[in-house]
């Protein structure tokens, strides 16, 4: 979907956001985003690296079901 904008409509974006906002509050704006954008990474490095944490746990334990059986 954000793959279709481009350079045109990038620049139609911004030039509407000055429009709307203005120069002095575009900055806190761009602060902001970055900020919920840096969270949401971080959000979601904690949610996969839990799943993986998981999956060694049920490895770990279906090979340790395999060895008593052997």
């Amino acid at each position: 979907m954000l793959s279709n904008i481009g350079i045109p409509g990038l620049v139609i974006v911004l030039v509407i956001a000055l429009i709307i906002f203005g120069p002095s509050k575009l900055p806190e704006i761009g602060r902001a985003f970055g900020r919920t954008l840096s969270e949401f990474k971080g959000a979601t490095k904690g949610l996969v690296s839990d799943s993986d944490k998981e999956e060694e746990k049920e490895n770990k334990s279906e090979v340790t079901a395999i060895k008593k059986e052997g």
